[in-house]
């Protein structure tokens, strides 16, 4: 869930995870602007129509788009960017940003996946069965990312996501001046 992957990008004040809007409806978990930012499907269109997406997709029935404004003044900040999204948005982000790193947050096994899924009591039998058909789709486009953790030990797959940014903010091709 969300908050697994939130504790695993771990905000810090040079790190920002960037905030989704979505056309669904809200869980009981959710707080507006924090989790995403919620919309009609309507609103959804009129903000597609006026370019306010870096990226958006259809997923599970729903709309997710990825404000390209927010992202924009976080990265003018010298802010690191973290975006939390599905196979789709992030190859469409490839597209426009080559450089950017992609990290795949992989489940440890399918059952456990089914077992979150319903462990969070806020989908219907159809949703889980369909979220469990797209999440094995994207499993199979791993090797679109640049690295893959799976996500069996929260604090060793936190740790695992920290040692790669630390490591890709050294190499030579990142660098702007080499002495």
């Amino acid at each position: 869930n969300r908050r697994r992957k939130t504790t695993i990008i771990k905000h810090n004040k040079n790190r920002w995870l960037s905030v989704s809007t979505t056309s669904r409806q809200p869980r009981s978990n959710d707080i507006p602007g924090v989790t995403y930012n919620f919309v009609s499907k309507e609103e959804f269109e009129k903000l597609i129509e006026e370019d306010y997406f870096i990226e958006y997709t259809n997923y599970v029935g729903n709309y997710y788009g990825t404000p390209k404004e927010a992202i924009r003044q976080k990265l003018d900040q010298g802010i690191d960017v973290i975006l939390e999204i599905e196979i789709e948005g992030a190859m469409n982000i490839k597209k426009l940003v080559p450089e950017a790193l992609f990290i795949f947050i992989m489940p440890p096994s399918l059952k456990t996946l089914v077992k979150r899924l319903k462990n969070r009591k806020t989908e219907t039998k159809d949703k889980i069965i369909e979220r469990f058909h797209q999440a094995y789709k994207e499993i199979n486009q791993v090797t679109q990312y640049n690295y893959v953790v799976v996500n069996d030990d929260l604090d060793e797959a936190v740790n695992k996501v920290e040692s790669i940014i630390k490591a890709e903010k050294c190499r030579v091709d990142r660098i702007e001046e080499v002495y």
